[in-house]
């Protein structure tokens, strides 16, 4: 069981582990977004849907929502922007009259294959340090976080 350390009944932020997986996903995060920025104009959301989209033939903005766990206004905002750059086209989902599929376009398929192994190599630079081993270890226990995050959110929807 993970303890926090309280001194005098008082929470120490900087114990507090949360906050350090807050502060670390923050700094990866502009790390990254400085890289796509200067380099392939893109913001994290924009970048976040070119590569989800990349791996599907069509997807909602409701399914991007939902695999980016990013919200709606977010991802609607990310979506306009790309369709406005010619990176992403949107056409008539069939099975449901209410919503819209994106797909990328070729000029979005070709700056995916261009970012996508920028950000293999990012991955490679912030972990050079850790073991395979370690790495391991680190997705294991990112998902056990994330498994345990949402049964704390469903607990939470349950009791209001």
């Amino acid at each position: 069981m993970v303890t926090v350390r309280v001194v005098n009944k008082r929470l120490l932020l900087d114990d507090f582990l949360p906050y350090r997986l807050s502060i670390a996903s923050n700094r990866v995060s502009d790390a990254v977004a400085s890289t796509y920025r200067a380099l392939f104009g893109l913001r994290i959301p924009e970048w976040r849907l070119v590569t989800v989209i990349a791996e599907h033939d069509g997807i909602t903005q409701q399914a991007l929502c939902v695999a980016t766990r990013m919200d709606k206004v977010t991802v609607s905002r990310a979506a306009i922007a790309l369709v406005d750059r010619g990176l992403v086209d949107r056409h008539a989902n069939t099975g449901d009259q209410r919503s819209h599929l994106l797909a990328l376009t070729e000029a979005g398929r070709t700056l995916y294959e261009e970012v996508a192994p920028r950000a293999l190599t990012i991955e490679r630079d912030l972990f050079a340090g850790f073991t395979p081993q370690e790495i391991e270890v680190l997705r294991d226990m990112l998902a056990r976080i994330q498994d345990a995050a949402d049964v704390l959110e469903e607990r939470t929807a349950a009791a209001q």
